[in-house]
Formats: C-alpha cells, sequence, structure tokens
C-alpha cells in the first residue's frame, strides 16, 4: 500500500482518497452511526426505567414496612 501512494503528491494522499471514500462510503458510515446513536438512546432509556421502577420498589417497600 505504501508503494502505491510513494510517488502521489500530498494533497492526493490527505485530501483527495479522503473525499473519495466519503463520497464512496458515507451513506453508509452515516447508517452506522445512526444505529449505533439509536442502540444508546434505547439503552439509556432502559437505565433509566429499570432505575425508576427500582426506586418506586423501594420506596413503596419502605414506607409499607413503617405501617407494620
Amino acid at each position: 500500500m505504501r508503494e502505491i501512494f510513494a510517488g502521489l503528491p500530498w494533497w492526493v494522499k490527505w485530501v483527495a482518497v479522503p473525499v473519495i471514500a466519503l463520497v464512496v462510503f458515507g451513506g453508509l458510515i452515516v447508517s452506522i452511526v445512526g444505529v449505533v446513536v439509536n442502540l444508546l438512546f434505547k439503552l439509556l432509556v432502559c437505565v433509566a426505567l429499570v432505575g425508576g421502577v427500582i426506586y418506586l420498589v423501594r420506596k413503596f417497600m419502605s414506607s409499607s414496612r413503617s405501617d407494620w
């Protein structure tokens, strides 16, 4: 791979090749990032809901014990 880029100017290596890669794989990259963000959001919502349920159950259990 190094031999391929050896005789090329710097702007081909650092500008043209990344731009071509973004054009070709841009949709794929955007969809992968979207899936990752979607999964992280769902994970955050799940953690918040489970934490809320645990908080409510502990609060309810502690208030019901004092009635005994």
